[in-house]
C-alpha cells in the first residue's frame, strides 16, 4: 500500500490496523560508469514495495535526496547540508506522528545518510525528553543491504569485488527495478582502488570514475532479482520485530 496512491480515508482506516510505516530514504548521486544516479533511492523504494506486497504494510514517499556532498564533483549529484536534512527528517516524522503513526521505519539505501538520520532521531528524542512528553514514538534506521541474507548473497556473488561504493549489488537491484535503464561500461582498473574520502574534489582526484573498491560491471538484472528477494525477507522480518517492540 503506497501512501501517495491512497486516499486520506484509506490511511485513516490503515491507522486503525497498524501504527507503522516504512519510509524509503536514499540519495541522488553518482554511482560510477554504469550505475544510475538514483540507485540509492531506487533500491530501498523497490524493496519497500516488495515488503508491502507480502502483507498489510504502508510505504511512504521516498526521500530521494540525502547526504552526498562528497560526490558533488560528479555531474548530476544533488545534496542536502546536514542541518537541512535533519530539518526535513524532523518535519516528516512530526507530520506522521501528528496523524497517529507511532513506528516510523526508515529503509535506507545510502551509507552517507546514517550519521545524519541517527542524529535527527536523537534531536527528536531529546526534545521530547526535555518537554516531558510521554508519547510512544519510535524510529528505526535499517539499511537494505545490511541484512543477513542480503550480505551473504552479495559475498557469494561478488566476493571482494563488492567494494564500498557503486557496488555490483546495489547496481544490480537498480537494474532489476529498471531493466530499461541498464548501462554497460568498461571498468579500468577492473576493481577500483580503496581509500578514505574527504571533500568532493579530493574524492574526484582519488576515484576519477566514482567507484570505491568495486567492480559494478558484474551487475545484472538476474542478480538484482535474487538480491531483491533476499532483502525483502530481511526487511520484512526486521520490520515485523520493530512493530512488535514495546
Amino acid at each position: 500500500m503506497r501512501l501517495q496512491l491512497s486516499t486520506w480515508q484509506e490511511v485513516e482506516a490503515y491507522l486503525g490496523r497498524s501504527k507503522g510505516i516504512i519510509m524509503p530514504v536514499g540519495s541522488t548521486e553518482q554511482h560510477g560508469p554504469n550505475g544510475l544516479i538514483g540507485t540509492d533511492a531506487i533500491c530501498p523504494e523497490t524493496i519497500a514495495d516488495g515488503v508491502a506486497a507480502k502483507g498489510d504494510v504502508l510505504v511512504g514517499p521516498t526521500l530521494s535526496i540525502g547526504m552526498a556532498q562528497h560526490h558533488m564533483a560528479f555531474a548530476g549529484t544533488i545534496t542536502y547540508r546536514p542541518s537541512t536534512f535533519i530539518a526535513v527528517l524532523k518535519d516528516v516524522i512530526g507530520s506522521l506522528e501528528r496523524h497517529g503513526f507511532e513506528r516510523i521505519y526508515f529503509l535506507n539505501g545510502h551509507g552517507g545518510n546514517i550519521a545524519t538520520i541517527t542524529t535527527a532521531f536523537s534531536e527528536i528524542y531529546a526534545e521530547r525528553s526535555m518537554a516531558g512528553e510521554k508519547g510512544v514514538l519510535r524510529c528505526r534506521l535499517s539499511n537494505w543491504f545490511a541484512g543477513r541474507r542480503t550480505k551473504q548473497l552479495a559475498r557469494e556473488l561478488y566476493g571482494n569485488s563488492e567494494g564500498r561504493h557503486a557496488t555490483p549489488s546495489e547496481v544490480s537491484v537498480s537494474f532489476y527495478a529498471h531493466p530499461e535503464a541498464v548501462k554497460h561500461a568498461q571498468m579500468e582498473p577492473k576493481v577500483a582502488p580503496v581509500g578514505e574520502i574527504r571533500d568532493a574534489l579530493d574524492y574526484r582526484r582519488q576515484f576519477p570514475d566514482g567507484r570505491i573498491g568495486s567492480d559494478p560491471s558484474l551487475a545484472s538484472v538476474e542478480d538484482g532479482k535474487r538480491l531483491f528477494e533476499a532483502s525483502v525477507e530481511d526487511v520484512a522480518e526486521d520490520y515485523a520485530a520493530f512493530l512488535a517492540e514495546g
